[in-house]
């Protein structure tokens, strides 16, 4: 939990990524699979690589905290939550490789946390294809201080979220108050999409919403106990498509007063704010309730909002309180 002791300015800042500057290159151990590395260009910039290609150019706000700090104070951000590059998570390669990346991960995140306990908390990272493995690491990241719970995929290789075989990860996190953070990968992005240029546009935010609508309609998440589920991205087009798959609900034989009905149930999943357009915000307050809208910005990268308020900046007084502040604060 996050301390909401208001009068303390700012935004809580609920999905922003981080990495750490010396993370190791695992394809020497396990040269079978594909890993991100981190290859370092000068004092501020560095190309995270995947599968030993250049995926994406980064710069030191990854993983500088000064230079964090500093951008937090500029855009009124009181407290990042950090979480991995998704990229990062690695579900395809071995359990026992993404396990040991995932907890490199969660020390890097531990010692920032630590060091700046005011402005720090964080998301840690499980090997989800060892169901397992992930709880333990979820045990263990809700045991360090600063960590209020876990980032994952939208689905674990082929595996998707609403399959029982990870049913027991998603008790524990119910168990333990974890709050899970649902952030698609453009590695999941069908090659379709991604030849037509549109994987950040759409092809992420399609990813979240046939997890989230498979965690709704498939019975997961009414067999399984309340746990805080938050999807990024404002949900994707769930909320644009909550009418059709209840309609589909309904035509399947659940009755129209089901309390599994799919817009019933979506009031227990979260949603970030991360929208850029207020119109589409207001409809994911609406879908998803009040209380369960957090800010969001995906800093440090491009899909910043600009200025990071933008959105926001339309809801009334009280509404904008609640997603930048006691919403987390309270959870």
């Amino acid at each position: 939990m996050i301390a909401n002791t208001d009068p303390l300015p700012g935004i809580i800042d609920v999905h922003t990524h981080a990495i750490d500057a010396e993370m190791p290159d695992f394809g020497a151990a396990y040269p079978q699979d594909c890993w991100p590395s981190l290859q370092r260009t000068d004092e501020t910039g560095a190309w995270l690589a995947f599968g030993g290609r250049r995926y994406r150019r980064i710069d030191h706000r990854s993983w500088s905290t000064t230079a964090r700090l500093a951008d937090m104070d500029r855009y009124g951000v009181a407290v990042q939550v950090l979480s991995p590059i998704p990229v990062t998570l690695c579900y395809r390669a071995c359990a026992h490789g993404a396990a040991e990346l995932a907890a490199l991960q969660n020390d890097f995140f531990a010692r920032v946390t630590s060091r700046h306990p005011d402005r720090f908390t964080a998301l840690g990272a499980v090997a989800l294809q060892d169901p397992d493995r992930a709880v333990d690491e979820l045990r263990r990241c809700m045991q360090t201080r600063g960590f209020l719970g876990v980032e994952i995929g939208t689905r674990v290789a082929d595996v998707e979220l609403a399959d029982p075989s990870l049913d027991r990860f998603f008790g524990v996190a119910a168990e333990l108050g974890a709050f899970i953070l649902v952030h698609p990968s453009d590695q999941d992005v069908p090659a379709r999409v991604r030849e037509l240029g549109l994987g950040f546009g759409a092809g992420m935010p399609v990813e979240t919403t046939l997890a989230a609508a498979a965690l709704l309609a498939g019975g997961a998440l009414a067999r399984r106990p309340v746990a805080r589920i938050c999807l990024a991205h404002g949900g994707g087009a769930l909320p644009a498509l909550i009418g059709r798959l209840d309609k589909a609900a309904v035509m399947a034989g659940i009755p129209v007063d089901s309390p599994e009905l799919p817009s019933r149930l979506v009031r227990r999943l979260w949603c970030d704010s991360l929208t850029y357009r207020d119109t589409a915000l207001h409809e994911a307050v609406d879908v998803f309730g009040s209380g369960n809208v957090v800010f969001g910005s995906d800093y440090p990268f491009a899909a910043m909002p600009e200025p990071l308020d933008d959105v926001i900046s339309t809801l009334s007084a009280d509404l904008r309180h609640k997603i930048c502040r006691s919403n987390l604060g309270a959870a």
